[in-house]
């Protein structure tokens, strides 16, 4: 059984007249009644009653349109869903992001894309750095914008695009919490609440405690820096984050801190290896661009 046969069955089933739908397929009548009988032999069941040359479903024939209709027509939608993929006005982006970009700068991008390309759909999915990596990887997304990860896999390219100063995030009534700056030194003792081990801002912040030779005391560890900064508006502790625009900041204050490193950089990833769509290549080179990347 091939798709040509259920085709022709198809045809068949709605012209009701074997000559009228040989001359439809653009068939000779002999070829198109063989078709039939071979697909009926396979089924090992009739599915026409004939007189002559006009003929009708009989019941298993109608059991078995109804099959092939809803196939043909999930070919159909699969065509037409390829199609709007690949076409550089109606595509699809499928774009994965850290939490902390969702509220500012995903959708000024997206926003402005779309005015350009106003058809194109995005599939958008937020997490942390190395499980968009794993999608990425995955062929799920088709591009991530996330903090420059330890280790890329050979296939990933990522390209730096800003970078993100790191602040001392801490209670809104914290005995520092109206500095100018501070330096990491000055919270040694305080509890910290940080995010998962794994997560790239965690080794960020990991490697700044490295670096000033201090063994953080952490309280809490949270998968979203939107808890986290939410722990820390509780009382409950300090903790290390980028600049939270769109987030409730109404019971914290970010203090700089007068460390050279206090900042985490933001790229592009894409797998080499991958296939893009033209929809997909079109957004790509628009955040390029945007950044001033060439």
């Amino acid at each position: 059984m091939d798709f040509q046969q259920l085709k022709y069955f198809q045809v068949l089933s709605q012209i009701q007249h074997v000559t009228h739908a040989a001359e439809h397929l653009s068939l000779s009548q002999p070829a198109l009644s063989r078709s039939i009988a071979r697909l009926e032999e396979e089924l090992g069941v009739p599915l026409f009653e004939r007189h002559n040359r006009s003929i009708r479903l009989n019941r298993y024939g109608e059991l078995f349109l109804k099959r092939v209709n809803r196939v043909m027509k999930d070919i159909e939608d699969g065509k037409r869903e390829l199609y709007e993929m690949v076409h550089p006005e109606r595509g699809e982006v499928s774009l994965g992001f850290l939490h902390t970009l969702g509220t500012h700068i995903i959708p000024d991008l997206i926003g402005e894309f779309k005015n350009m390309y106003p058809a194109v759909r995005f599939q958008l999915i937020e997490n942390h750095s190395y499980s968009l990596l794993n999608e990425l990887i995955g062929g799920e997304l088709d591009l991530c914008l996330l903090a420059e990860p330890e280790n890329v896999a050979p296939n990933v390219e990522w390209t730096p695009l800003w970078e993100e100063e790191l602040y001392a995030t801490l209670p809104l009534h914290h005995r520092l919490s109206s500095a100018q700056s501070i330096a990491l030194n000055d919270l040694k003792d305080e509890p910290f609440i940080m995010l998962k081990k794994g997560y790239a801002l965690r080794q960020t912040t990991d490697h700044m405690f490295e670096e000033y030779g201090i063994t953080p005391i952490i309280a809490f560890e949270g998968e979203e820096a939107a808890t986290v900064a939410g722990m820390v508006g509780a009382g409950l502790g300090v903790s290390l984050l980028p600049d939270l625009k769109g987030f409730d900041r109404s019971s914290i204050a970010q203090v700089h801190l007068r460390h050279p490193g206090s900042h985490r950089t933001i790229g592009l990833a894409v797998r080499m290896d991958g296939y893009l769509s033209p929809s997909a290549l079109n957004f790509k080179q628009f955040v390029l661009q945007k950044f001033g990347v060439r």
